[in-house]
């Protein structure tokens, strides 16, 4: 059953339907990254190897390269990856675009960081629980997720699933991971009002503090 708290039911996608996003302007890819993610990164509040869930155009994983870390970013949408990757070589930045199922996706090493904008939000009840335990397999001990998603204070049910603090604190509790930080933030979008948002940062049991 869907959890009683989310009044919207997130609807499978198929990478088909991002990719005829990307052919023309998908609101949430904005050129840049969301100013609440480049603040954090830029502030030094994360470190070691980034992976970026949901990465679309790769606008969060090439800000990570650019600020000296090893970084991964993957996606579903064969289209949004490959811009991602003209991206990476106009820029000179070396970041692995991978075109996967992240739900589905066993890599070789584990992440000291996961950059999550607008991916759990698109998740269903089900793709949750997979989620879930992909993310065991992929996060290394003190690991930190940084999640921006669309807030239940959103009004309307076009869109994303809205969050609340209560349901994505549950989700990572149920992990054993603790949330350290939670708060309202704008979910900043091309051709909409910016969205209310939700900024959330968890941290998985292990070291207590990010790597050198």
């Amino acid at each position: 059953m869907p959890n009683s708290e989310s009044q919207h039911v997130a609807r499978p996608r198929s990478p088909q339907d991002f990719d005829s996003y990307y052919e023309s302007q998908a609101p949430w890819d904005l050129g840049r990254p969301q100013k609440v993610f480049e603040s954090l990164l830029r502030s030094g509040q994360a470190a070691g190897s980034f992976l970026d869930v949901g990465c679309g155009t790769g606008e969060h994983a090439l800000l990570a390269a650019e600020l000296g870390h090893a970084s991964t970013g993957v996606d579903a949408s064969a289209r949004a990856i490959e811009m991602a990757r003209q991206k990476a070589r106009t820029r000179q930045l070396d970041v692995s675009f991978l075109c996967a199922d992240v739900l589905n996706w066993s890599p070789a090493q584990r992440f000291d960081a996961v950059l999550d904008c607008g991916f759990f939000h698109g998740l269903t009840d089900h793709d949750r629980q997979v989620w879930a335990e992909t993310l065991k397999g992929l996060a290394a001990d003190g690991c930190r997720y940084f999640m921006l998603a669309f807030s239940s204070d959103h009004p309307g049910d076009l869109g994303p699933r809205r969050l609340t603090v209560n349901e994505i604190a549950d989700w990572f509790h149920g992990l054993g991971w603790t949330i350290t930080h939670t708060s309202p933030r704008t979910y900043e979008r091309i051709g909409h009002l910016p969205a209310a948002g939700i900024l959330t940062i968890a941290q998985a049991p292990g070291r207590s503090s990010p790597p050198e």
